[in-house]
């Protein structure tokens, strides 16, 4: 199963998982942010990944917390 590490894009910051799932699910970007892959810097939303069997690290709270979101 494939994974990505991902913070939110232009500056967005959120407080809790439903946030993200809920910013997930309005379609908004997401920087990789995965020094080792040469998809690192770019911008992917959820629309992007359905389907693909992704599981995303999701950095959160000013990049202190990380969630685990399984997108199907």
């Amino acid at each position: 199963m494939p994974t990505l590490n991902v913070v939110p894009a232009y500056g967005r910051d959120y407080r809790s998982k439903k946030e993200i799932e809920a910013s997930l699910d309005k379609e908004e970007d997401f920087q990789i942010q995965d020094v080792g892959s040469r998809d690192n810097g770019r911008y992917v939303n959820k629309q992007q990944l359905v389907g693909k069997g992704y599981t995303l690290y999701v950095r959160y709270k000013k990049l202190a917390n990380v969630a685990v979101i399984k997108i199907k």
